[in-house]
């Protein structure tokens, strides 16, 4: 059973910067053969794809995140980071990871099994 859980969230300025961590684990094995994502969700919307990463450390973006986000993993910490640029109020959202057994590409919030309980990051003025 994977299991991840993110941190890094919180109350941001605008223009800032910040660095989402998500660890995860499986029974003491690596999750070198998962492919790791993030995903964001807006309140009153859909689970949207940002970016996601190869155990071989091949990202993949979504295209409307190219520009701030920044997807990279560690596969001796079991750990995939999301690093956010420039912070806009419309950033404001839980912010997920997944892991998924699919190679890339995979995009689909229904192709990934094993989610984290997501991390709240909130920008403001």
């Amino acid at each position: 059973q994977v299991r991840l859980v993110e941190s890094g969230g919180g109350s941001v300025q605008v223009g800032h910067s910040l660095r989402l961590s998500c660890v995860g684990s499986d029974s003491g094995r690596t999750l070198n053969d998962y492919t790791m994502a993030w995903f964001r969700q807006v309140a009153g919307k859909e689970r949207e794809f940002i970016a996601a990463i190869s155990g071989g450390l091949t990202p993949y973006y979504a295209d409307s995140f190219l520009d701030r986000f920044t997807i990279s993993r560690v596969n001796v910490k079991n750990t995939a980071y999301l690093q956010v640029e420039r912070l806009e109020f419309e950033d404001t959202a839980v912010f997920y990871c997944a892991a998924s057994a699919a190679p890339l590409p995979v995009r689909s919030a229904s192709s990934y099994r094993y989610w984290g309980q997501g991390t709240q990051v909130t920008v403001s003025s």
